[in-house]
Formats: structure tokens, C-alpha cells, sequence
């Protein structure tokens, strides 16, 4: 059993298009016939004053009463909104009604380019008007809730779409109920502008469908790189982000901060190696930062690191000098033992090159010995503290021992022996 599962991100924009409840004077909504709706000044559910439409010919039959907007603009919007709040006379509640009595009302569309439309034109008919819904109230008032002034307000929200053209008119037909019409707000939706994952992404119109998913580009905020794939949100037909595919992270020298809204440059003492949701590290011992924004910690003067330390490894300093190094020698080879450095400098991989030099002759001076001399185990990167040197016409020698750590060359400290062969 696969489960998928959408995150949505519950952040709405409503943009409204038109809103009966601001009218400061009459609505002036166009009704057919003229003995159907009514325009009134009523109350909404706190008691302000509001334009509001009504009608109740209940005790007539046949009844076929309409009232028409003005002409509303869709403003670039694809799928428009309506929320409507009425009230609704329970059929039951009214002596003597007949049985055409209802308590439902049909609401449609019509769209056109321009605000054209007449006493006549569009005709009060279902085609050229699109029937949007019939819509029902949860609640109904009786003659009871009149005398006790209670107010039943049902709210109803419908949508429809795609819609192109440059604007519509809604139109609300009764036939047969006891109702108000309170209150009419047009509106469509908008996913705002938002920071998720690492990126911005810009304010989406929804889509003309409520299942249409429409792809938002994010951009990664300053300092902040695409992870995997292009990042992406998707607006759904309600105006919610939802669908994040993909991420954007801090690049290396800076952190995620305000909940990974902003990537900050690491601050002085502080460094971050590479690309990654972790924080600034604090410069290990014995480095530290030129500027904000590290990548790494440089060591300070007379310390160093080798080419294999990683960035959260403390610098160290050259080893002491080997300890002890003694010699026992024959005609022709040298065996030299030693013991680790006093002070490694902080290091537990201190490695021991042997530098030999030849100072017989009578050359006045001593010279690098020549490729007659061989070293057992080798004479370069010695782990152990011994090595094995023959020598072949070589009268005297001086082998210097050095402990060392490599950075790029080798920096070392050394210690030496001097001998002289014997001779026959």
C-alpha cells in the first residue's frame, strides 16, 4: 500500500472583486420583473446597516424572479469566487403557503468584454446564462426567530471557471422562497509570496480549475543554491501552496537563519565548509578567520595542517626534535634506533625521514651521501623507529633523524649521529 502524501501550506490571498456589504448607497442591481426583488437597507449578523435584496411572493405560483449585478471585471483572474450570506423563511412556518413554496435559489454566470447589458439583454433564461449552482440553507427562520429578532444567516461559497473574457455579471433566481440576499462578495485567489525551502517564490495566480495545480519557479534566497532539482510549488485551485519539490541550501560560509528564510554570512571566529542545512562551526584551536563568510579556518602563524586534515581538525605545530637515537655500527652498514619526539605538536601521525651525509675524503666538507647507500625498511615516511643502513665506501657519515609533518613540503625537526666506519 502506497500512501502520497501532499503538503499544503495553508497561506490565502483574496482579492475581491466586487463586495456588496461596502455600498455607501443603493446597489442598484438590475431585477426582472419589477415586482420580484427588492432593494432594502437591512442588517448583517452584527447589526450594521447593509443595502441587502429581497423577495417573498411564496403565496404566488410560477414564480421566476431574478437580479443581476453590475458588470464585475475578472481583473486576470481564471476561477472567480462567490460567498454569499442569506436568509432563508422556513416554508413550514408560513400559514396557509402553498406547496410551490421553496427555500432554495439558483445562482449563475454570464461573461462578456464589456459591460453591455440591458433591462432585457442578457434574457433571464439558463443559456446565455451558465447555472452555477442551486443552493440551499443550512438554517431557516419561523415567525418565532422574527419576534425574538433572531438572526439565521447562512454563508455559501461557490466557485466557478475558467473564465477569459474581461469580466461577468452574477445573477441570483428565485422561485418560490422567502429570502434575503445580505450579503455578496466576488472574489478569486492568489498564493502569496512566500519563503519555503530556501527559495522565494512569487505571488501565483490559482488556477481555472479547483484541481488545477499551477508550477511557481522559486529563486534561492542570496547565498543559498539548488539542491537535486530546479525547486518548485505548486498553487492550487483554492489559493494553497502545496507540492514542494526540490530545495535550495546555504552554500559554504553561510547558515540558515529566520526559520531558513535568510542564509547569513558565518560571523568572525565561525566557518562552514560546504553546502549543507548545519550551522557555522566555531574555528578549531590554533586558527582562525580573515574575513566573514569563511570556508575554512587558516592556522596560525607556526602551525599548519597536511594536505589529508579535515577543516574541523586543530592546526599542530612541527614535532620536537627524536629523543635518544643511538648507533651501533660495523664496516659497512649503520643500524640506528630512536625514540618518539618529547612533543609531537599535537600530532599522533609524526612520520621520520633519515637525511645521510657522507663527510670522508678529505673534501673539506660533508656532501648528500651517494646511491650506494640503501635504507631497510626505506629512507623517507618511516613509521617505525629504527631503520638499516648499509654503506659501501664510506669512511664517515653523519645521519640526521628527522620527525616530521607534511604540508605540501615537509616541515621537521631533527636529530643526528656522527660515526666512522672501521677499517680493517
Amino acid at each position: 500500500l502506497m500512501c502520497i502524501v501532499y503538503v499544503v501550506y495553508r497561506l490565502i490571498i483574496d482579492q475581491i472583486l466586487m463586495d456588496s456589504t461596502t455600498a455607501t448607497a443603493e446597489l442598484g442591481w438590475t431585477i426582472y420583473p419589477a415586482l420580484g426583488w427588492e432593494e432594502v437597507s437591512g442588517y448583517d449578523e452584527n447589526m450594521n446597516t447593509i443595502r441587502t435584496y429581497q423577495v417573498c411572493n411564496v403565496f404566488d405560483n410560477n414564480q421566476n424572479n431574478w437580479v443581476r449585478t453590475k458588470f464585475i471585471r475578472r481583473r486576470g483572474a481564471q476561477r472567480i469566487h462567490v460567498e454569499i450570506k442569506f436568509s432563508v423563511r422556513d416554508c413550514s412556518s408560513i400559514p396557509s403557503v402553498p406547496g410551490s413554496c421553496k427555500e432554495t435559489f439558483n445562482l449563475y454566470y454570464y461573461e462578456t468584454d464589456s459591460d453591455t447589458a440591458n433591462k432585457v439583454s442578457p434574457a433571464w433564461m439558463e443559456n446565455p446564462w451558465i447555472k452555477v449552482d442551486t443552493i440551499a440553507a443550512d438554517e431557516s427562520f419561523s415567525q418565532v426567530d422574527l419576534g425574538s429578532r433572531v438572526m439565521k444567516i447562512n454563508r455559501e461559497v461557490r466557485s466557478f471557471g475558467p473564465v477569459s473574457r474581461q469580466g461577468f455579471y452574477l445573477a441570483f433566481q428565485d422561485y418560490g422562497s422567502c429570502m434575503s440576499l445580505i450579503a455578496v462578495r466576488v472574489f478569486y485567489r492568489k498564493c502569496p509570496r512566500v519563503v519555503e525551502n530556501g527559495a522565494v517564490f512569487p505571488e501565483t495566480l490559482s488556477g481555472a480549475e479547483s484541481t488545477s495545480l499551477v508550477a511557481a519557479r522559486g529563486v534561492c534566497v542570496p547565498n543559498g543554491e539548488e539542491v537535486d532539482v530546479p525547486i518548485k510549488l505548486y498553487c492550487n485551485g483554492d489559493g494553497e501552496w502545496m507540492v514542494p519539490i526540490g530545495r535550495c541550501m546555504c552554500k559554504a560560509g553561510h547558515e540558515a537563519v529566520e526559520n531558513g528564510t535568510v542564509c547569513r554570512a558565518c560571523g568572525s571566529g565561525f566557518f562552514k565548509p560546504s553546502q549543507g542545512d548545519h550551522q557555522c562551526l566555531q574555528c578549531p584551536i590554533n586558527s582562525r578567520i580573515t574575513n566573514e563568510g569563511a570556508t575554512n579556518c587558516v592556522c596560525r602563524n607556526g602551525y599548519y595542517r597536511t594536505d589529508s586534515d579535515p577543516p574541523l581538525m586543530p592546526c599542530t605545530t612541527i614535532p620536537s626534535a627524536p629523543q635518544s637515537v643511538i648507533s651501533i655500527v660495523n664496516e659497512t652498514s649503520l643500524r640506528l634506533e630512536w625514540s618518539a619526539p618529547r612533543d609531537g605538536g599535537g600530532r599522533e601521525d609524526v612520520v621520520y625521514n633519515i637525511i645521510c651525509k657522507s663527510c670522508g675524503g678529505g673534501r673539506g666538507g660533508c656532501t648528500r651521501c651517494g646511491d650506494n647507500v640503501q635504507f631497510v625498511p626505506r629512507q623517507l615516511g618511516l613509521t617505525e623507529t629504527r631503520v638499516h643502513i648499509t654503506l659501501i665506501n664510506e669512511m664517515r657519515v653523519c645521519v640526521y633523524v628527522c620527525g616530521c609533518m607534511c604540508v605540501g613540503a615537509c616541515v621537521r625537526a631533527c636529530a643526528h649521529a656522527c660515526v666512522s666506519l672501521p677499517t680493517e
